[in-house]
């Protein structure tokens, strides 16, 4: 289903059916008026739309399970995103809930059986990722969780979704989103009335992502990828492009003509291959990579590399270049050295939790025009954050550290920086 499709039903069916059931809710609660479990022992995390925020979000799983020492943790996603858990593994397999998105009539089938598994499992606490998705917090609302927590607009105009939480929390536009995420954790623990919620400082070492190290999977994929591409074993150094970004925002993308004129210039060091990754929807894109850069030495990737595959390639990769967009945030977990093309959001909330991650963001007076406020739907037609980003600046600091690299003896440059 098209995003703006997507949007539309968001709202014009989510506020009205919001104030509806919100309403019964509060019928019924002063009816029945249930108790706080104690302790809560069944989690559920709702975070549909993005793959990277599964790993934005991490740091606030793994602290869910040091604050409720004991419970079990659930995850509802949108079919076409649940590979992007398995990355980390925080949450097991068959606790995974998806929602199958192609069309409307999957969505509501697979909604009902969400909510139909979410109610038997007789959750004590249900948390709403989503920003002000009228949508989730239905789901959670109807998901029979007696604690529910999630972002508030509290004095703010507009993206009504519901008045439901029993922990209510201010989204913080000024913090990255991994701090947003963790403050819906603390929440809980807090006595139910509080205007907002989690009043307390949250450090940078909280929001650290685990480490992905798989070395029988990293030697699978080598293996597969020099059998397809000979050329790889007689290069010491693979470059990973994504010029790939969703259809939830298209402003995201770095000219393709950037990207090709990037790669003809990397390929004057000989010992490089460039690696280009991305969904098999853009395959043009990398098409038209090739064509400005024919060499043996540019390989396309999409379609050949499921999602699974990308932490381990990333980990035999000696640098990447990517779009704001899911690869950014799942390449996080190994430490490669990573550049972030950023534009129509910041990196001051949407950053890569990488410490080897460096960002090019121009800080227009229009950049970021993107927020929770307007749907992250820019009224945009010319995306100038990106275009000003030029090849020049990319390729200086890319060649700097690939000059560095190969400074470097190979056996002292670490497993995450090591060629292949």
């Amino acid at each position: 289903m098209r995003v703006d499709t997507m949007r539309w039903i968001d709202h014009w069916v989510g506020v009205p059916l919001a104030a509806i059931l919100v309403g019964l809710h509060r019928l019924w609660w002063l009816i029945f008026r249930p108790a706080r479990p104690d302790p809560i022992k069944r989690i559920a995390f709702i975070e549909l739309s993005e793959m990277g925020s599964t790993i934005i979000a991490d740091p606030a799983m793994r602290r869910a399970r040091l604050v409720f020492p004991g419970s079990e943790l659930y995850f509802v996603i949108f079919e076409g995103n649940r590979g992007s858990l398995s990355i980390l593994g925080t949450i097991e397999p068959e606790r995974v809930i998806t929602i199958r998105e192609t069309n409307f009539v999957l969505l509501t089938l697979d909604t009902l059986a969400a909510l139909w598994r979410m109610r038997r499992l007789r959750l004590d606490l249900v948390i709403d990722l989503e920003l002000f998705s009228r949508y989730t917090s239905l789901l959670s609302l109807l998901s029979g969780a007696p604690v529910r927590v999630g972002f508030h607009r509290f004095r703010n105009e507009g993206l009504y979704r519901g008045d439901h939480l029993t922990h209510p929390v201010q989204y913080n536009p000024h913090q990255h989103m991994a701090k947003n995420f963790l403050a819906l954790v603390l929440a809980p623990t807090e006595q139910t009335g509080a205007t907002p919620h989690t009043k307390r400082y949250i450090d940078d070492a909280e929001i650290r992502v685990a480490t992905y190290r798989n070395d029988a999977e990293c030697a699978r994929l080598r293996a597969r990828l020099l059998e397809a591409f000979p050329v790889l074993g007689r290069v010491s150094k693979w470059v990973i492009l994504n010029p790939n970004a969703s259809e939830l925002m298209i402003l995201r993308k770095w000219p393709i003509e950037s990207f090709a004129r990037l790669t003809q210039r990397l390929l004057e060091d000989p010992d490089l291959a460039v690696l280009i990754t991305g969904a098999l929807s853009e395959k043009p894109d990398a098409a038209a990579i090739l064509a400005a850069a024919p060499s043996e030495r540019v390989i396309d990737l999409m379609g050949f590399t499921a999602l699974s595959d990308l932490p381990a390639l990333y980990t035999l990769g000696a640098a990447m270049l990517t779009n704001d967009s899911g690869p950014a945030h799942l390449a996080a977990p190994t430490g490669i050295k990573t550049w972030v093309l950023f534009g129509p959001e910041t990196p001051a909330l949407y950053g890569s939790l990488n410490p080897n991650a460096a960002f090019f963001y121009k800080k227009l007076a229009c950049s970021p025009c993107v927020s929770a406020s307007n749907h992250r739907k820019s009224p945009c037609t010319d995306n100038q954050c990106m275009k000003q980003i030029t090849v020049d600046e990319v390729f200086a600091a890319m060649r700097a550290y690939l000059d560095r690299l190969d400074s470097e003896p190979a056996a002292t440059r670490g497993p995450l920086a090591s060629t292949p």
